[in-house]
């Protein structure tokens, strides 16, 4: 059984950081692509940021220059810097991960963190 538990959502100021863990336990070969993903209360789940095997990342216009995604073996990190009240939502980690018993590749999601902004 392959799982995702995050870690590292709070309050924060605006104008402060945080940053965000997800780790992967299981019987995993080979872990692919990795996102992270947000859903604001009355809004539709949306990639804030993501990152594939070969390292190359990707991000959200709202999000660029103040998030970095990175990887680490097992380990998945989303720095937020400069946060904004808008920033506000629950942040999903989600990986396409090879293993399992029969070493099938599937999509996992993490609990969510959530995260707020506020002065």
């Amino acid at each position: 059984q392959v799982q995702l538990v995050e870690s590292g959502g709070g309050l924060v100021q605006p104008g402060g950081s945080l940053r965000l863990s997800c780790v992967a336990s299981g019987r995993i070969l080979r872990i692919n692509t990795v996102g992270w993903y947000r859903q604001a209360p009355g809004k539709q789940r949306e990639l804030v940021a993501g990152i594939n095997s070969r390292g190359n990342t990707n991000y959200a216009d709202s999000v660029k220059g103040r998030f970095t995604i990175s990887r680490v073996n097992a380990k998945m990190y989303l720095e937020m810097n400069s946060l904004k009240p808008e920033d506000t939502a629950v942040y999903y980690c989600n990986a396409e991960i090879t293993g399992g018993v029969y070493s099938q590749t599937g999509e996992y999601w993490g609990q969510g963190t959530q995260v707020t902004v506020s002065s």
